[in-house]
């Protein structure tokens, strides 16, 4: 017979080989299970574990009576796996499409696309970083509705996710655009109170950690932590938003009317300090930011100034009144062309009529130059830098909401020659139309200087008050006895005899005044270049409402001057008709009393 064809050798060859094998194998796996044993459970665990963030939603922010000025939408970023996608379930992607409103060739590559290619890679909804793998999530729609997915839900198409986010809506577009501030395209607060009040609306975001297979679905049976969401906190501010929309609607006129730069305007309670509306031109919708200049973002009643004008003129005369050096009686003679201080002849400035002697009153009034020159001087320097400091000029006002600029008023030392005659006037200095406007509250609220108030109140999600903010008054200014002696005299300026004219309500005390003055061109005052503005309130015994209004640069239609009197008055007075019903505003039961004084001729 012949030998077979195994022999010894071979057999003892191949039994080593095998040896061989299982001693490599048997290596490998104390390798794997022994010395690098920690190593790879950590890879292990890494791949198997998963941290799912529950995103918080966002607070409200509310007006004073409860209507939603900022909330949070509930969308739904819907996508596919199209590994896991089913041939059976391709019947039911025409009721898909039209769920997500959108032809059905816009999303059918989108689930037929299974792997990521070169060519395939810069398309929408695959990872470059993926060609020629499987891809596991294309995106289909950014934006779905709650009420949407939930039918979508009911198709039962298998591979179809969603991921449940939230987008910042305002529903009323421009409404209040620069107090709301709004969230950015990353989710940041930029201005206003989404940014100042971020910590209580923002909330906090929830997590949940467990394990997935290999498909990346998650295994819900080895959650180990779960960490529900918070919602952020509401916010409450003083705010109305029907009187928002007078105002915005007014200032949209006044911009229709006299093409200004910019005008701002300003209601509030003038007791509390308490923002009623504030809006400014330009504006812009707070769902399209992104669209807007950023002139038009910016809150110019805290952020511009401009020389007051005659609006100034309360300082010097409430001032010479508190100090006892005047009464509304007390005659200046307005004829005079300089006047002697501190030893030295000083100029006075021109008035736009002539006039002779003229009471305190009637220097309100008509709202002369030259005659609050003549209380400046008698107030002196140094008084009268005190009592512009304390009506808050050259200082921020306290607007809680940041931006705000200090406008300028200068140390006494720093004066020239022409100063003492020219700042009881509203000239050499600077400030914010919100500076006016509180200047204006201390004679309102009988002396005393009040902060802005614009944050009421801070709710949790049950409607459970977390912080109340109550008025803040910033000091005494005046007198209660001064103040009501001034809103007597800012009664007649808003007269009929006053320059204030235009701003009278029929039934109804009103205390104001006019300011006009004359924008700097190229280093030179311009005569065709005006600020025109109106600053009051009423019923002048009782104030409810004080309301500022400031036109910078507007153009008559007939070419004329944009005096104070002429642009901003008549919306003071518009805005305050509206306001008297809507805010159950009566007549005064005792009117102010006025000054015994014959008021005659009108100026500007």
């Amino acid at each position: 017979m012949r030998k077979g064809f195994a022999s010894n050798a071979r057999l003892v060859a191949l039994s080593v080989a095998i040896f061989a094998c299982f001693a490599a194998l048997g290596g490998r796996l104390v390798w794997l299970h022994w010395l690098e044993r920690d190593t790879y459970i950590s890879f292990l665990d890494k791949a198997r574990k998963q941290t799912t963030v529950e995103l918080a939603r966002r607070g409200d922010i509310l007006d004073v009576r409860g209507n939603r000025l900022a909330t949070s939408r509930n969308l739904i970023e819907l996508g596919a796996d199209p590994q896991d996608l089913r041939k059976e379930d391709e019947r039911k992607w025409p009721e898909l499409a039209r769920e997500l409103g959108v032809p059905l060739a816009q999303i059918e590559p989108l689930l037929h696309r299974r792997f990521a290619t070169p060519q395939e890679a810069g398309g929408e909804g695959v990872d470059a970083a993926a060609q020629g793998r499987p891809i596991r999530w294309v995106k289909l729609s950014e934006e779905v509705e709650e009420s949407a997915y939930l039918r979508i839900q009911t198709l039962g198409i298998k591979g179809i996710y969603g991921v449940r986010h939230y987008r910042r809506v305002y529903p009323g577009g421009t409404l209040a655009a620069h107090i709301l501030g709004y969230i950015n395209k990353e989710d940041s607060p930029v201005t206003g109170i989404e940014r100042h009040l971020d910590f209580y609306l923002r909330g906090q975001a929830g997590w949940r950690e467990s394990e997935r297979d290999g498909r990346r679905h998650e295994l819900a049976q080895f959650r180990s932590r779960e960490i529900p969401a918070t919602d952020g906190y509401d916010v409450v501010l003083t705010l109305d938003m029907f009187v928002q929309h007078i105002v915005e609607e007014e200032i949209e006129a006044l911009a229709k009317k006299y093409q200004p730069e910019s005008a701002t305007i300003i209601v509030s309670d003038p007791t509390t300090g308490a923002i009623l509306a504030l809006a400014n031109w330009p504006t812009f919708d707070l769902n399209r930011f992104n669209t807007a200049p950023l002139a038009s973002q910016r809150n110019i009643a805290v952020t511009d100034v401009y020389e007051p004008g005659s609006t100034f003129k309360i300082v010097a005369s409430a001032g010479a009144l508190n100090e006892g050096l005047v009464t509304p009686q007390s005659v200046f003679d307005c004829s005079l062309t300089s006047i002697e201080y501190a030893g030295k002849p000083r100029s006075l400035p021109r008035d736009s009529h002539p006039y002779g002697r003229l009471s305190v009153a009637e220097i309100v009034g008509k709202s002369s130059n030259r005659g609050a020159a003549h209380l400046g001087v008698l107030l002196g320097a140094e008084r009268l830098h005190d009592y512009a400091r304390a009506f808050g000029f050259g200082l921020e006002t306290g607007y809680p909401l940041g931006g705000e600029v200090s406008g300028v008023l200068h140390p006494v030392a720093k004066w020239d020659g022409l100063t003492i005659t020219r700042l009881p006037m509203g000239h050499s200095i600077s400030a914010t139309p919100m500076q006016v406007h509180c200047a204006m509250g201390v004679v309102a609220s009988g002396g005393v200087l009040v902060r802005p108030w614009v944050i009421r109140e801070i709710r949790d999600n049950l409607g459970r008050q977390v912080a109340v903010f109550q008025p803040l008054p910033k000091r005494r200014v005046v007198t209660r006895q001064t103040a009501t002696t001034m809103a007597g005299l800012l009664v007649e300026a808003a007269s009929a005899e006053g320059t204030g004219k235009a701003a009278a309500i029929e039934g109804y005390q009103v205390a104001g005044k006019t300011g006009t003055t004359q924008k700097i061109i190229d280093g030179r005052y311009s005569e065709r270049h005006h600020i025109g503005s109106f600053v009051g309130f009423f019923p002048a015994n009782r104030p409810q409402v004080q309301i500022t209004v400031v036109v910078n640069d507007g153009h008559l239609p007939t070419g004329g001057p944009a005096y104070g009197g002429t642009v901003a008055a008549p919306s003071f007075k518009r805005i305050g008709e509206q306001l008297i019903p809507y805010l159950g505003i009566q007549p005064a039961d005792a009117p102010v009393p006025r000054p015994v004084v014959a008021m005659t001729g009108l100026v500007r």
